[in-house]
C-alpha cells in the first residue's frame, strides 16, 4: 500500500527516490539529535547516500523487500517508519523508526506504529511484531510500552554504533494481543 491515512493531519507514504532530498535535508539538519541513538547517521554524509538506502530497498523484488514509509505531519516530512527483516514464513516482522526533534511530543510515532501494526496484522497477515529499542531512549521505549506491547528482554550488543555497541530492549506484539485489543 502506497498511503496510509491516519487522520487529516497525518499520514505515511511509501518511501521513493523523490523523497531522498528531503530525507537526507532532514538527517543533516538534526544530525546531534538523531546520532544519539541511530547508527546510520554518521554513514549518511551526502544525498546520494541516502540515494543508495532508498534504491536498495526499492531494487529488490517486492516479497524481500522493506516496506518503508515517510510520515507526514500537516505536509510536512517528520520521518521515516517501516516493516524491516521480515520472515514471511514465520509471519513475523520488525517496526523500526526515527523522526525528527522538532515533531516529537505530538504523538505522531505513536500513532504511525499503530497505523502500520494494523497495516501488519489486517494486509500482510503477520502473527508478530517486535521492535528493538536501545536501553536508555526512553522516548522510543515508550512507544512499544504505550501500544501494549510486552517486554520480552534484552538483546546483548544487539546494534552497533560507531565504535560501540548498544544493548537493545526487545518488546513484542502477537496478533492474537492485538485482536483482544480492538
Amino acid at each position: 500500500m502506497n498511503l496510509l491515512t491516519i487522520d487529516e493531519k497525518l499520514h505515511l507514504e511509501k518511501i521513493k527516490l523523490s523523497y531522498a532530498g528531503i530525507i537526507f535535508n532532514a538527517i543533516d539538519q538534526d544530525r546531534k539529535f538523531l546520532s544519539q541513538w541511530l547508527p546510520f547517521v554518521s554513514q549518511t554524509k551526502t544525498i546520494a547516500d541516502t540515494e543508495a538506502y532508498i534504491q536498495s530497498i526499492i531494487k529488490k523484488p517486492y516479497d524481500q523487500r522493506d516496506e518503508v514509509y515517510t510520515i507526514w505531519y500537516r505536509n510536512e516530512f517528520a520521518g521515516l517508519i517501516g516493516l524491516k527483516d521480515t520472515d514471511r514464513l514465520n509471519e513475523k516482522t520488525e517496526i523500526g523508526y526515527w523522526m525528527i526533534e522538532k515533531m516529537q511530543g505530538k504523538g505522531i510515532m505513536t500513532r504511525s506504529v499503530s497505523k502500520l501494526i494494523d497495516y501488519a496484522f489486517r494486509n500482510l497477515n503477520m502473527n508478530r511484531i517486535q521492535i528493538k529499542v536501545a536501553v536508555g531512549n526512553l522516548k522510543s521505549a515508550a512507544i512499544p510500552k504505550r501500544l501494549g506491547f510486552q517486554f520480552e528482554g534484552i538483546e546483548r550488543d544487539g546494534e552497533k554504533h560507531t565504535s560501540r555497541f548498544f544493548d537493545l530492549e526487545i518488546f513484542s506484539f502477537l496478533k492474537k494481543d492485538w485482536i483482544n485489543s480492538l
